[in-house]
């Protein structure tokens, strides 16, 4: 494709529903007085990367340039500018803008602004947004959040879209706290950051799966204390009404009943997967008094609380990193569920 002599930013776009990704030159915005330029150095891949380019959800307004997993290093800061500097580590994650007025953006739940946020990659916000698989972004500051210096910038791309997906509730229902007891349900990128943050808060962690194979990473790898076949109900009937807290990471369709008898009375069931629909019981959730609940990522408030708690706590994900030339063998092995547990892209050393 012919680029204007405008074009300043590398990246690789899917130009059709086929998904493929390949180089693509376009421009950035010039950066604001408000704004902060980054130069990406890593961008993790989430499954939301394969919907958007294959046209899977929503409009996708191709070329779709992906990636809201997204850390580098400040390269250019503006006057009004006062969060940031030069060389600072910083992540940008889902989302670049929000109406800044409403009671959500003014409680620092900017995700669930009442008047709709802008999207990292395949929305529009002057121009349509190109999102983490790129040489670099322009963001207003209030977006962007603070990376430890010494947490390895490779690690820290997952958290910023898996990572507060599941940290997230985890607050909200006051579930980190020592003692409490855990359910996860699936252990890919989702679970097993849940896992780790469950541990960190000194919780008592069950893993639910449909894999035997996967007990000894659960139990080993990531330091649950209990794993559980979903499908055999014995095991599932020695856990009733013995957990907490229950966070369902599983975006294929699955029964919830046999979950929510394993919950506490007055239990918690929090949905971060998307399955295309739910079936359950209403006198389970009645008799036991049972809540079911989403969640989505969180806003600028908890994502810079979780990046400093897995600072200080050295939390890390575990993951793959990858070449960009590598993009689309990856994201076919994401479709296969082939990666334990997300990938991350090498900005810095493959995008030439």
């Amino acid at each position: 494709m012919a680029s204007d002599k405008s074009d300043n930013c590398l990246g690789w776009a899917a130009r059709d529903q086929s998904g493929v990704l390949s180089p693509y030159k376009f421009n950035r915005r010039a950066v604001g007085k408000d704004d902060i330029s980054v130069k990406i150095t890593h961008c993790g891949i989430c499954y939301a990367d394969v919907l958007y380019t294959r046209g899977k959800f929503r409009k996708s307004l191709y070329p779709v340039v992906p990636g809201h997993e997204i850390v580098g290093i400040v390269q250019e800061v503006r006057s009004d500018v006062r969060g940031f500097k030069i060389a600072d580590h910083v992540g940008v994650g889902t989302y670049i803008n929000s109406c800044r007025d409403c009671d959500y953006c003014d409680d620092g739940l900017e995700v669930h602004c009442a008047n709709g946020i802008v999207t990292t990659f395949n929305s529009i916000d002057g121009t349509v947004t190109k999102g983490g698989y790129s040489s670099f972004i322009v963001v207003h500051e209030r977006y962007c959040y603070r990376i430890p210096y010494s947490y390895p910038l490779a690690l820290a791309a997952p958290l910023l879209c898996a990572g507060i997906t599941v940290y997230t509730p985890m607050i909200r229902h006051k579930m980190n706290q020592p003692g409490k007891s855990l359910g996860v349900i699936g252990l890919g990128g989702l679970g097993h950051m849940a896992v780790k943050f469950g541990k960190a808060f000194g919780m008592k962690v069950t893993v639910f799966s449909t894999s035997i194979s996967k007990e000894e990473e659960a139990l080993n790898l990531l330091g649950a204390d209990n794993f559980v076949v979903s499908s055999d109900m014995e095991q599932m009937k020695a856990l009733d009404k013995s957990l907490d807290f229950i966070i369902d990471t599983a975006s294929g369709d699955h029964p919830v009943d046999p979950y929510i008898s394993t919950l506490k009375t007055a239990g918690v069931l929090v949905l971060v997967g998307a399955p295309s629909e739910i079936k359950l019981s209403p006198l389970k959730l009645l008799l036991g008094m049972v809540s079911i609940s989403g969640s989505a990522v969180g806003g600028t408030k908890d994502t810079q609380e979780m990046l400093d708690f897995c600072g200080i706590h050295k939390i890390y994900p575990k993951l793959e990193i990858v070449p960009i030339q590598s993009v689309n063998e990856a994201l076919e092995r994401l479709i296969k569920n082939n990666v334990k547990y997300r990938f991350v892209i090498d900005i810095e050393n493959s995008l030439k």
